[in-house]
């Protein structure tokens, strides 16, 4: 296991920053590494969110609270739900009473690519991490945001 400072070849000027760049770098190593696993199934990892936000809410949702439930919040939702339109991964129905509201649901398709894909890379590596590792790490990060 190579050290944070040593894999970037720098001394930083106090914990605080490493801390902050080494959570960068690694956020980083695992977007990499979740798009290598992705790339068979030809979706990028916000439109997998999207997939999982759609599977999860088990009925159609408007696009707000798509956007709202996202991981990496994206400006271009409705983009990235395109493509997933044009793959036949989901539908999207306008509102009746509102046309401004675009309601979106996940297809029988989309609930199959969701069985097909794994992120056995991704595991095995946050599986170097012990149960009791995991909830630390889990309740360090949400110490930070809160």
């Amino acid at each position: 296991m190579t050290e944070f400072s040593k894999e970037v070849n720098t001394v930083f000027d106090s914990q605080h920053l490493k801390a902050v760049l080494n959570l960068k770098y690694t956020a980083n190593f695992f977007s990499a590494l979740g798009n290598k696993e992705l790339e068979p199934y030809q979706i990028s990892t916000p439109q997998y969110n999207i997939l999982r936000i759609l599977r999860g809410a088990k009925k159609p949702i408007t696009m707000k609270l798509v956007k709202e439930r996202m991981i990496e919040k994206s400006p271009n939702t409705t983009r990235l739900t395109d493509k997933l339109l044009d793959k036949e991964l989901i539908e999207r129905v306008r509102c009746k009473e509102d046309r401004r509201v675009v309601y979106v649901s996940i297809t029988e398709k989309g609930l199959q690519l969701l069985e097909k894909v794994s992120f056995n890379k991704t595991m095995e590596q946050i599986e170097r991490l012990t149960e009791e590792e995991a909830s630390q790490l889990c309740y360090l990060l949400d110490k930070i945001r809160n």
